[in-house]
């Protein structure tokens, strides 16, 4: 194998392994230790889809390995296959070997973009999207009030017919709230009643512009289970969308803000996170900045602090201040079914937690859907990227929802719950999407 330099510097002056490095790839694929038993297989959407081998988490890694070795070049080919890749996770839920299938899909997509650069025009619009608008308030505003405008004027159901399956996406995205319901969380919200402590939040890029709401029922659960509650608003993007489209120089630079920003307001406060890509990512910090000398242990520090909503409210504590607080006049249609977010079910292992905090609603049915655990095919910006292959990986979970009978689906991520809605929107179901702290919000007794 021809040798080669094993690092360089990004613009910070750290240093890290290169993601194109053709060593660096082979020395992680072998330290996964993929055994190609095939287990993964039943798990992957885009298996399902095509019942191809290379569209497969096994496939994919014969395909790096055989880059990195000099076996095979990363052509069109190899890039359309780490692309197809939805990054769902649901394969390292089931492999016997421990194969962290979504650090190898991030390395590979950061190596593509400095081996095959895309054209000027994908370059423009990556550098718009990830660059101009996610890190900016002010962008992320402003694209929200554009978007309000086209709703508004109808000009998303104008223009959809010309532009086919985006069009039907676009047509069917979730109604851009009013300026009022866009607003920051206050900077502390006090606990409801005898505090148990303080919890720093996540407002997040796409939250406050299209679920303000979410954040908002997110700080008065938590605050009626005694938490006082901080948000940071210096914050704007924990780099998770960036890490999982290949922008790693991005996401390292806003994983090092994240952390020090969060640190500024409370440098020993759980780090509560209500978006489950969001806290999948940040709960890998110590990974991503693993090269850099001096942020490692900071960020394992810091990523070690940070829980998932459900993780908090299934406290014993938290649990036992919610069911003297949650009544049975919550106005939720039932029965309710609760479908799995791929980064919180397979990125973080939480699975029991909100079908438990369901449960605790007096009055509320809850029912099981078939394939809850698979992806909806959300997968950040897949709906935009590959519009056809993201509805064909929805539809099962349509006719699953379907099936269960469900009038209320309930969710944890804002790709997911934009996703159910476009599902949703576009066959004509009377089934309502919620975030999970929607629903224990709308069942808290008034005090």
């Amino acid at each position: 194998m021809p040798s080669t330099s094993t690092s360089t510097s990004n613009d910070a002056g750290h240093e890290r392994p290169h993601p194109m490095n053709r060593e660096s790839l082979v020395d992680h694929a072998r330290a996964l230790d993929c055994i190609h038993c095939g287990l993964c297989l039943t798990t992957c959407p885009t298996y399902q889809l095509t019942g191809s081998e290379t569209s497969s988490p096994r496939g994919r890694i014969h395909l790096m390995r055989a880059v990195a070795e000099d076996r095979a070049e990363p052509d069109a080919t190899f890039e359309d296959e780490m692309n197809f890749c939805l990054v769902c996770r649901h394969c390292e839920s089931v492999c016997p070997a421990g194969v962290e299938f979504g650090a190898m899909m991030e390395f590979s997509r950061g190596a593509l973009l400095e081996r095959r650069p895309p054209g000027p025009l994908a370059r423009l619009a990556r550098w718009v999207g990830f660059r101009g608008i996610l890190v900016r308030r002010a962008g992320l505003r402003l694209a929200a009030m554009g978007l309000r405008t086209v709703q508004l004027l109808r000009l998303d159901a104008i223009t959809s017919p010309l532009l086919g399956l985006r069009g039907q996406i676009f047509r069917n995205l979730p109604r851009v709230p009013t300026a009022r319901e866009r607003r920051p969380l206050p900077p502390v919200t006090e606990a409801d009643g005898p505090a148990r402590g303080t919890v720093l939040v996540l407002d997040g890029c796409v939250m406050p512009e299209l679920f303000g709401r979410v954040n908002r029922a997110m700080t008065d659960v938590l605050a009626a289970t005694g938490r006082e509650v901080r948000s940071v608003p210096k914050h704007v993007c924990c780099g998770a969308l960036h890490a999982h489209n290949g922008e790693l120089d991005q996401a390292e630079d806003l994983a090092r803000r994240t952390i020090a920003q969060f640190d500024e307001v409370d440098d020993s406060a759980p780090v509560v996170i209500d978006s489950a890509g969001c806290g999948a990512h940040m709960k890998e910090y110590g990974r991503l900045l693993a090269n850099d000398p001096e942020w490692r242990e900071r960020a394992s520090t810091f990523a070690a602090r940070v829980v998932d909503l459900t993780e908090e409210l299934a406290s014993p504590e938290a649990t036992a201040r919610l069911q003297e607080r949650l009544g049975d006049g919550h106005g939720i249609d039932g029965p309710v079914t609760w479908d799995d977010p791929c980064h919180l079910c397979h990125g973080q292992g939480v699975r029991e937690q909100p079908r438990q905090l369901l449960d605790l609603v007096p009055g509320l049915e809850r029912v099981e859907m078939s394939g809850a655990d698979s992806c909806c095919g959300s997968a950040g910006i897949y709906t935009v990227l590959r519009p056809e292959d993201s509805l064909d990986v929805l539809d099962p979970k349509l006719e699953s929802l379907e099936s269960s009978g469900a009038k209320t689906l309930v969710t944890a991520n804002p790709g997911c719950h934009q996703q159910w809605q476009i599902g949703v929107g576009k066959t004509g179901k009377d089934v309502e999407v919620l975030h999970l702290a929607e629903v224990l919000e709308r069942a808290l007794k008034p005090r």
